[in-house]
């Protein structure tokens, strides 16, 4: 089977309440740049062919089309409103998404990852073999098993986890367009956490690959704060 295009699905249709800022996550400065702008490049730059479609809130894309006017940034974006939950955001930008293509979903505020991820994810994905590829980091925390009890203390369950054998799974999954878009033909279930969690409960094999450390998620001020400084450790 051939494995045409290449698509990114780029997911910054959060308000990012826990960040505490004015302004929803995605946009915020990062070394000079929003934290959207930054994620968007490095797929750009790491496959220049590749073609772009952003889910946003629909109350914020006038926004985003005003910043990149008024900013030069004139990657071709195709905008899509997102939907009541991620599943759902997904799925509005799935519709836009042509059969045999590779399709990446990334969540916007993971803006530090590599390009070297990016090509060598899709390269994988082009040889033909792999139905959906997954970035995995190892647990590097010892982990607990606990029970809360009515009162809202912490108690031992007794239950131990071998750590070895925990990964946390990252951005951007890879899938084939014909299966992720079955994938999100089901009716939303709770337990989709993320497009593998859907992708496997349709029955799509998952692969995994070795994500990276600083390919983490902008959820608090602190992971801002540690971007920010990430950042300008970087060459210029």
């Amino acid at each position: 089977m051939t494995r045409g295009n290449k698509i990114l699905i780029v997911m910054a249709a959060g308000s990012g309440t826990r960040m505490g800022a004015s302004v929803p996550k995605q946009f915020l400065d990062l070394g000079g740049k929003p934290v959207l702008r930054r994620t968007i490049e490095t797929f750009v730059s790491a496959v220049p062919d590749i073609k772009v479609i952003t889910v946003l809130p629909k109350e914020h894309i006038p926004f985003w089309k005003e910043y990149c006017v008024a900013n030069d940034f004139n990657c071709p974006q195709l905008l899509v409103a997102g939907g009541i939950t991620r599943f759902h955001s997904v799925r509005n930008a799935l519709e836009k998404v042509p059969d045999g293509a590779i399709v990446a979903i990334h969540d916007g505020v993971r803006p530090l990852l590599s390009q070297k991820l990016v090509s060598g994810m899709f390269s994988k994905m082009e040889k033909g073999k792999i139905h959906a590829l997954i970035p995995v980091v190892p647990s590097v925390d010892t982990l607990k098993v606990l029970d809360r009890t009515v009162s809202g203390e912490l108690t031992d369950s007794g239950e131990g986890i071998d750590r070895s054998r925990v990964f946390g799974a990252q951005t951007p999954q890879m899938f084939l367009s014909g299966d992720i878009k079955a994938a999100y033909s089901q009716a939303f279930d709770t337990s989709f956490t993320d497009d593998a969690s859907v992708a496997s409960k349709k029955g799509i094999p998952l692969s995994f690959c070795d994500g990276e450390r600083y390919n983490f998620k902008l959820t608090s001020p602190e992971d801002l704060a540690l971007a920010r400084m990430i950042i300008s450790s970087w060459p210029r």
